[in-house]
């Protein structure tokens, strides 16, 4: 289990690569990034800044991991997540997951995203405009997240 927060970007590639090198019986990985979109709720975005609290992100984001590899068989899960000032097209998130079969790569993968969005602790400032405006939580997210609340054990 891997947990990266991190100022700067990282590569995609290279990152998963790390979670499949030697690791022959992995015969699915799946992976989710998220990006800077240029826009949200009508509004044009010219730069997002994550801020967080260091130690007690790290901490949220190990545990939701760890919930992972609890739920289904993975090898390995990756979490990268950026902080500070990006601009629309840059990486923000990498999630990743291992496992023997496909189907537990896919529906870890899902999780950890839907998971990250919720209870992942990060305050997303937009500047929009000229303005700068704290995001709110969304709906639809709560309302994935809500499937895997559902099927906890």
């Amino acid at each position: 289990m891997t947990v990266k927060v991190q100022r700067e970007d990282f590569d995609i590639g290279a990152e998963l690569d790390s979670l499949t090198e030697g690791r022959h019986g992995v015969g699915g990985l799946a992976s989710f990034v998220g990006l800077v979109r240029d826009i949200h709720g009508g509004a044009e975005v010219s730069a997002m800044t994550l801020e967080h609290y260091p130690g007690m992100t790290e901490r949220e984001l190990e545990r939701i991991a760890t919930e992972a590899k609890e739920r289904w068989p993975l090898d390995e899960v990756l979490i990268v997540h950026r902080y500070g000032r990006l601009e629309p097209g840059d990486r923000i998130v990498l999630c990743a997951a291992s496992s023997a079969h496909r189907h537990a790569a896919l529906e870890a993968c899902a999780f950890l995203i839907d998971w990250l969005k919720t209870k992942a602790p990060f305050w997303k400032l937009e500047a929009t405009g000229g303005a700068d405006k704290w995001v709110d939580a969304r709906e639809s997210d709560d309302e994935a997240a809500k499937r895997w609340r559902e099927t906890s054990g």
